[in-house]
């Protein structure tokens, strides 16, 4: 028995890793918009518009960790970097990145999707 529950424990874990580390990105994302606006001059957008993305990520972060809310928070996440994906095509510069953290956000969403009983 105790090696069923270990198993069952390790792949809990195993599916929430790429959740925490999307979380951890836009987290740091959105705080940063928050408290270092002011530092962010070269992007040609106002402090409140940054302002206001750091909240709505930080938001949409908590919609992605609760399972109910899961789709919510990752289609919001995921269409903003998607956005940045574009912005960043438009302006020359490498993509690959901000491409591969809309790319672990969905796949992040269906780790913990598959395992929701609805």
């Amino acid at each position: 028995m105790f090696k069923i529950n270990s198993t069952k424990n390790l792949k809990l874990i195993l599916i929430w890793i790429p959740s925490l580390l999307v979380a951890y990105i836009f987290l740091e994302n959105g705080f940063t918009k928050i408290f270092y606006s002011n530092g962010m001059d070269k992007l040609g957008v106002s402090n409140t518009i940054l302002i206001a993305v750091g909240f709505i990520l930080i938001i949409s972060v908590a919609l992605f960790l609760y399972k109910k809310t899961l789709l919510y928070g990752a289609a919001i996440l995921a269409l903003y970097m998607t956005a940045i994906v574009f912005i960043h095509i438009s302006k020359g510069k490498p993509f690959f990145l901000t491409f591969l953290i809309v790319l672990l956000t969905l796949f992040a969403t269906y780790l913990r999707k598959t395992q929701l009983q609805l």
